[in-house]
């Protein structure tokens, strides 16, 4: 396919505007372009051909089942769009003043007062951009914890069971604590006595993911928390996958004191693409003083701004990705308390239906039931037939199907991680079910082939390390 500079003609244009009747303004010539900035010539057709053709290779959750595990790829409802799209929200702008945006600063306080329903929480803060972010932002609330009693020397160690997202120790490296890994039981939950053996002056807290990336609940959930509290540490929860268990349980109440959300999981928001997302960081009312600037206060019904007494200052410019939020606050309003609670039942029922199916081909690295997702164990199939993870990931892309998660979690070698969602149907996980064991049965006859996939793509099978490594980001002829 070419790009937009290779199909570039010299006087080809779209100028539709009338001469200008203002005269022209030159710059000085410090401020001026050595030489042209190099954009191609193109006529309106051009780009319109172009950008379809693009669209076309996309695939996306619009386009067919997204089993990403641990990411939570399920359908945006369009009336997210349309409420984003009002004009009372997309034309304001930051400096405003106060009194000029009530209606949006409701829009925060009635979301956070949600969320923080949704998780046991008692405070909200909107500003982290993703979930990540919205780790960091956590850790800089503990951090500042900590400090606050004269023990932020002292306490410099974040917990981190092996199950948790990748993205957890990064984070507590970025706030400066030191990472100590706690292992995971066979039956994938956090080993009890390798906590407490953990556990001490040094601990400044725990992050855990939960349900964890294998799919599990962890079954003593209020003994890690307990043990982490006695230790003198706080607990943090990794609120990624908390499309399992919204409106049926609250961290708060197992005992966790700071979570983050990923409102482009979770609450159904856009995912993917580079953003914008949103990773609100919220927590037990002791640490609210220590939230990032900028809060949003209600006083007889009138909105202002207010900043935490010993805030850990802004982690971003301004209040966040605010439409994200009113996306994220339709998407809760339409469901309501029941619906929130059945879209995390669909979730945990499909997943464990298309686990159930797919069981009878593949090795699941847990036993029982999951929650939201599963680990297909591919190291038997590999060891058999020499069909890694990998083939049988960009084998599914021939049969339309994006792949799941692959090679995560890391404590397990050969995995295949899948999350259905709730808003897959049955008729479609029985044909991703098919096309699952299609896929078994070509390993066992003709392996080859799937070294080799995906065959029908605009592309085959690239150097993804090279890619990731050493992109290249510049276009030259």
């Amino acid at each position: 396919m070419e790009l937009l500079f290779e199909k570039s003609r010299t006087g080809r244009s779209m100028d539709y505007m009338p001469a200008s009747d203002v005269g022209e303004y030159s710059m000085d010539a410090s401020l001026q372009r050595k030489e042209p900035i190099g954009l191609p010539d193109l006529a309106e057709v051009d780009l319109t051909r172009h950008y379809t053709a693009l669209a076309k290779r996309v695939y996306g959750v619009n386009c067919g089942f997204y089993p990403l595990g641990s990411c939570t790829m399920k359908y945006n409802p369009a009336v997210n769009e349309t409420a984003a799209s009002l004009p009372g929200f997309t034309g304001i702008r930051p400096r405003q003043p106060a009194s000029t945006v009530q209606g949006c600063l409701g829009v925060l306080t009635k979301a956070g007062k949600a969320l923080c329903e949704i998780t046991g929480m008692d405070d909200m803060s909107f500003q982290p951009a993703a979930g990540a972010h919205g780790e960091f932002t956590g850790l800089l609330l503990i951090k500042a914890y900590h400090d606050s009693r004269g023990e932020g020397d002292k306490r410099k160690v974040i917990l981190v069971p092996d199950s948790a997202h990748g993205t957890n120790p990064a984070s507590s490296a970025m706030a400066d604590f030191r990472v100590v890994s706690i292992p995971s039981l066979p039956d994938g939950g956090v080993d009890l006595d390798a906590l407490r053996a953990a556990a001490g002056e040094d601990t400044a807290g725990l992050m855990l993911t939960n349900p964890n990336t294998v799919g599990i609940f962890d079954k003593n959930i209020l003994e890690i928390t307990k043990i982490v509290h006695e230790a003198g540490g706080l607990t943090y929860y990794d609120g990624a996958n908390l499309n399992a268990v919204m409106g049926k349980v609250r961290p708060g109440d197992m005992g966790f004191d700071v979570i983050h959300l990923n409102l482009h999981k979770t609450f159904s928001t856009p995912h993917g693409g580079g953003g914008p997302g949103a990773g609100p960081c919220g927590c037990k009312v002791f640490l609210a003083k220590f939230l990032p600037k900028y809060t949003v206060t209600e006083n007889g019904g009138v909105y202002g701004f207010a900043n935490p007494a010993q805030t850990v200052g802004c982690v971003r410019s301004f209040y966040g990705n605010f439409l994200v939020v009113v996306r994220a606050l339709a998407y809760i309003e339409m469901l309501g308390a029941k619906g929130i609670r059945e879209a995390a039942e669909g979730a945990v029922v499909n997943a464990n239906y298309l686990k159930t199916l797919l069981s009878k081909d593949y090795q699941c690295a847990t036993k029982g039931w999951c929650m939201h997702e599963f680990v297909l164990d591919i190291g038997g199939l590999k060891h058999k037939t020499g069909v890694n993870a990998m083939d049988v990931a960009k084998a599914l892309v021939d049969m339309g199907i994006h792949p799941p998660t692959m090679y995560f979690p890391l404590i397990v070698h050969e995995a295949l991680m899948i999350e259905p969602t709730e808003t897959e149907s049955k008729d479609t996980l029985d044909s991703v079910a098919t096309a699952f064991h299609a896929v078994r049965e070509a390993a066992e006859k003709n392996p080859e082939a799937l070294h080799t996939a995906p065959h029908t793509t605009p592309i085959g099978r690239p150097d993804e390390v090279a890619a990731a490594r050493k992109p290249v980001l510049v276009y030259k002829k």
